[in-house]
């Protein structure tokens, strides 16, 4: 999820404070424009060209159960190690793809449809046997099961993830990441919290 501030003096060490108190950041970058002199702070440096960005803070290495929101949500994080084993996947990655794609709620809806944990589309569900994407660890099952016949089918772990996102049809047809913006994010973030959660 992408996270824009534009800050005025008042709000400026508000928001601060409530950053460095709080154990479930990612990374901030500032970022002024060189013409305008407006400032503005987000969690992905790349989405503003021409502004000049410098990471204002850092997010911890070290996280909590709380930042993974297992407790809120009463997600199992046993439920990732079993099922990533029972298919060969990391279950780092699985925890990965949950967090970017619902932070971890079973109850998320996309507006374009996708349900669940890992947001899966209906006709995803259906193709992986999911008969209730609000249940978590069905759908948890699901989004793994599907993902594993995308790694199978691109053998390239950036592919896959681009194909869960963007559809295996649009990696196919492009013979590569597809160049959507959200897609080529969507794959650099699960990447960056994958990386985080090993």
């Amino acid at each position: 999820m992408k996270l824009f501030f534009k800050i005025n003096n008042f709000l400026f060490l508000s928001l601060i404070f409530i950053l460095i108190l709080s154990d479930a950041y990612a990374d901030i970058y500032k970022c002024e424009d060189p013409e305008t002199g407006e400032v503005i702070f987000t969690n992905f440096k790349g989405v503003f060209q021409g502004k000049n960005c410098q990471i204002f803070v850092k997010e911890q290495k070290k996280f909590s159960q709380n930042i993974l929101t297992f407790n809120y949500y009463n997600i199992n994080k046993k439920w990732f190690e079993e099922i990533g084993r029972s298919l060969s996947i990391d279950p780092a990655l699985l925890m990965a793809i949950a967090k970017v794609e619902s932070s971890f709620n079973p109850k998320a809806v996309s507006p374009k449809g996708a349900l669940g944990l890992m947001q899966l589309l209906p006709t995803t569900a259906e193709l992986v046997g999911v008969r209730d994407p609000f249940n978590p660890l069905e759908n948890l099952k699901g989004g793994a099961l599907y993902l594993k016949k995308l790694l199978e089918e691109f053998g390239d772990l950036s592919l896959a993830l681009a194909a869960y996102n963007a559809g295996p049809e649009k990696v196919r047809a492009y013979g590569g990441i597809p160049p959507y913006p959200e897609t080529q994010q969507y794959v650099k973030t699960v990447l960056y919290y994958y990386n985080l959660y090993k």
